[in-house]
């Protein structure tokens, strides 16, 4: 299955809602009048991709078709998709060129962090890389025990503490490991921090200096795993997790099970940040390096 068609499949339920609805406005296109931008926007705002946002490009697709003199339903298709991609902060991929790298992974609880770290530690083991996982997520019970089940999957090296221990010791002994093993990569599981907790936030910060102690020189990204199935309240944890972390990158989980799909473009659009992966499966290969263009086009084909 090509990438196209595996953001078509993961988008399907999304595709049947809010897509559904966008070509069903566009089905009998005659013209860009009012009342064809009206319904757009509508179809927008269902999918997820926030008022504001489906204002701002009802707006500039309006602008558009009198300057570009859109004629034709393929050519309407096209401006949107162009107008809805640029919204989005384009991604060149993780930047892990220096020995280690590090990746911070953060977000809520229930929103898979552990099992996109496992999933994203698979993809870069197959890319020839030496990973490393650190087990900081040390109040939830079951963390480190379902990330060594990962580490054994890929082939991975693991760090961890005994449950209750502090995460920032956890992070400390894996970047020394890291040094010791010539690690490539250093991927963090975090605790599921609410993002209302400063207390959990404060520790985060506490991490973030270790690593920049430890490592001032490496290259790092710091991910947002949120769950598209949380709709506009992912905008909330992501909007207070940038504040705390400065990140550099999203991921986006459980796309296949939702009709909200365009939260994708929202939350980028909004952060200025790119998304870097989405998650629409089970499997390691569910997890998929993000495309604007081709996720937007999913939705009208």
């Amino acid at each position: 299955m090509s990438f196209f068609d595996k953001i078509r499949e993961g988008l399907k339920k999304t595709k049947e809602a809010a897509g559904g609805q966008l070509n069903a406005v566009l089905a009998n296109f005659r013209s860009v009048d009012e009342e064809l931008l009206e319904d757009l926007e509508d179809a927008m705002v269902m999918a997820d991709m926030g008022a504001a946002l489906a204002a701002e490009t009802t707006e500039e697709l309006r602008q558009r078709a009198k300057l570009d003199n859109l004629q034709t339903r393929e050519q309407v298709v096209d401006a949107l998709c162009d107008i809805l991609a640029a919204r989005m902060t384009q991604s060149d991929g993780l930047r892990l060129s220096t020995r280690p790298s590090v990746i911070l992974v953060v977000g809520v609880n229930g929103v898979g962090k552990t099992t996109t770290i496992g999933k994203l530690g698979q993809k870069l083991a197959e890319q020839g890389k030496k990973v490393l996982f650190a087990a900081a997520d040390t109040f939830r019970a079951a963390a480190a025990d379902q990330l060594t089940v990962w580490s054994g999957r890929c082939g991975a090296d693991i760090v961890r503490h005994s449950e209750g221990a502090d995460p920032s010791a956890v992070i400390f002994d894996a970047l020394s490991a890291a040094k010791a093993r010539k690690v490539d990569v250093v991927i963090c599981d975090t605790a599921g921090r609410l993002h209302n907790k400063q207390n959990l936030m404060n520790e985060l910060s506490k991490m973030n200096r270790v690593i920049e102690r430890e490592l001032p020189d490496a290259d790092r990204e710091t991910l947002l795993v949120l769950d598209a199935t949380t709709g506009q309240n992912a905008l909330v944890q992501a909007d207070a997790f940038n504040e705390a972390a400065h990140l550099t990158g999203v991921v986006i989980t459980k796309l296949d099970g939702t009709a909200k799909g365009g939260i994708a473009i929202n939350v980028s659009s909004r952060l200025g940040v790119p998304v870097q992966y989405i998650g629409v499966g089970e499997k390691a290969e569910d997890l998929l390096e993000f495309d604007a263009r081709e996720f937007v086009r999913a939705f009208f084909e």
